[in-house]
């Protein structure tokens, strides 16, 4: 009796972990990156677009790309980009290669996949390496990298750091 009630209480105790960690997961600030460059031979520079679901206004201030080889150092993207509540804002950057350094990003590119966005939402990276739609003239894949997003809420004047994943999402048309 107290084995089984000692195994429900960490039972109980490990899902209250997990779900705080899940919730701790869910970014507020959502932003996708995107550019010409990807898969063209451009010079075009970078967008972002941010999303900002707080109900306060806040500025990222960096976006860290944490790369998975220890040889890469990480790529950060240091700006100062006000969101209102509620709101979106955007911002241009010189091109910055965040493809590099990624076995699953080079062997998608490799494939002739393109490139569409680099985000932190759509769909749970738990899809890692699948392709997520297969149809007869159109599939989307994507990989995951790491990342960190430091941003301050304005109206508290509190700085916050987020780490979460980005997924690089590719489409490749099939001929029929």
């Amino acid at each position: 009796m107290l084995r089984s009630l000692g195994t429900t209480l960490i039972a109980f105790s490990l899902a209250s972990i997990t779900a705080a960690a899940e919730l701790q997961d869910e970014s507020e600030i959502k932003f996708a990156f995107y550019s010409s460059a990807w898969g063209e031979n451009t010079d075009d520079g970078l967008r972002l677009v941010a999303h900002n679901q707080t109900e306060g206004p806040i500025r990222i201030d960096a976006i860290t790309f944490s790369k998975a080889s220890d040889d890469i150092e990480p790529i950060v993207l240091q700006m100062a980009l006000e969101v209102p509540a509620a709101g979106y804002a955007d911002a241009e950057f010189k091109y910055i290669d965040l493809l590099t350094g990624d076995e699953c990003i080079e062997r998608t590119m490799d494939g002739d996949w393109r490139l569409v966005e680099v985000s932190n939402y759509t769909l749970n990276p738990s899809v890692r390496n699948l392709i997520i739609e297969n149809t007869n003239s159109f599939r989307i894949y994507q990989c995951v990298e790491s990342v960190t997003t430091s941003w301050t809420d304005l109206s508290l004047n509190v700085s916050t750091d987020t780490k979460e994943w980005v997924l690089f999402h590719f489409e490749s048309r099939i001929d029929l």
